[in-house]
């Protein structure tokens, strides 16, 4: 086997590109199944990491807002055609002509390398600035693990809206950002977890305000949700728990079981 430095394979900057010194890129379970071609997808060599912040070091002449010295971050989208309806809709990421960020095909023929590395080459409309305020580790994770979970409670319209009961299942990487939006948001927030243990965490360090073991039926007896965020492999217990007017909300389909592993959901009535 031959092993090859990647790090500084990218293409050239066109005129709507910028590229961008990496500081920081988080990592994300996604990258690890790529990695491993779990989904049967992986073109290697590959070079993942989808969770990137870093400083502007280069902008093409078309490109707007940006300049150079600008903290930036990009996340798994890298470009689309910007011109079908779904990009004309904010919904870019069912565009046909989709590029992602790594391990990909630019339209120009290069290969797409992701944030593990020491630099990247991307479209400025999927650039996204860092505020100063934002320091730029803990932003990292914000542009996949935030983005998935704060795009349900958009477009549920949670972030303006009363009070609700929103329960979130499972305390993994993106369930503590999904705690964190939805208090935010000044909503009442119930953690629904396998593990007793996280509890303590999730009241504590998360500003949960309840907490149910979901393996102690009397405890799921007593909870009513108007709305849940959901993002692991499906519970039927869970799902034969869910009320009539309850949304569920699914925003990462991982291993689902026949029938449902060939289902796409945004969300359940």
């Amino acid at each position: 086997m031959i092993l090859r430095n990647k790090a500084n394979d990218h293409r050239e900057n066109g005129d709507t590109d910028v590229t961008i010194e990496i500081l920081y890129c988080g990592i994300c379970h996604t990258d690890l199944h790529q990695v491993k071609d779990d989904w049967g997808m992986t073109m290697y060599p590959i070079v993942p990491g989808h969770e990137i912040t870093g400083i502007i070091t280069k902008v093409g002449k078309k490109v707007e807002n940006f300049k150079v010295g600008d903290r930036a971050g990009i996340g798994c989208l890298a470009a689309s055609c910007l011109e079908c309806d779904f990009c004309k809709s904010s919904q870019e990421n069912y565009c046909d002509q989709l590029q992602f960020t790594y391990n990909g095909i630019f339209w120009d023929g290069s290969i797409t390398y992701g944030g593990y590395s020491k630099m990247i080459v991307a479209d400025y409309r999927y650039v996204v600035h860092v505020p100063e305020s934002l320091p730029m580790d803990a932003a990292a994770p914000l542009l996949c693990a935030g983005v998935t979970v704060f795009t349900p409670l958009k477009n549920h319209n949670l972030i303006e809206s009363p009070k609700k009961n929103i329960g979130v299942v499972g305390l993994g990487g993106l369930g503590h950002v999904a705690v964190k939006f939805g208090k935010a948001f000044g909503h009442h927030v119930t953690v629904i977890s396998t593990s007793p243990s996280k509890e303590k965490e999730a009241r504590d360090r998360l500003g949960a305000d309840d907490f149910i073991v979901s393996s102690n039926p009397k405890q799921m007896e007593v909870y009513k949700f108007v709305y849940a965020l959901y993002y692991h492999n499906f519970c039927f217990p869970f799902l034969c728990w869910i009320s009539n007017n309850f949304k569920l909300l699914l925003f990462e389909q991982v291993y689902l079981p026949p029938p449902l592993d060939a289902i796409k959901f945004k969300y359940i009535k």
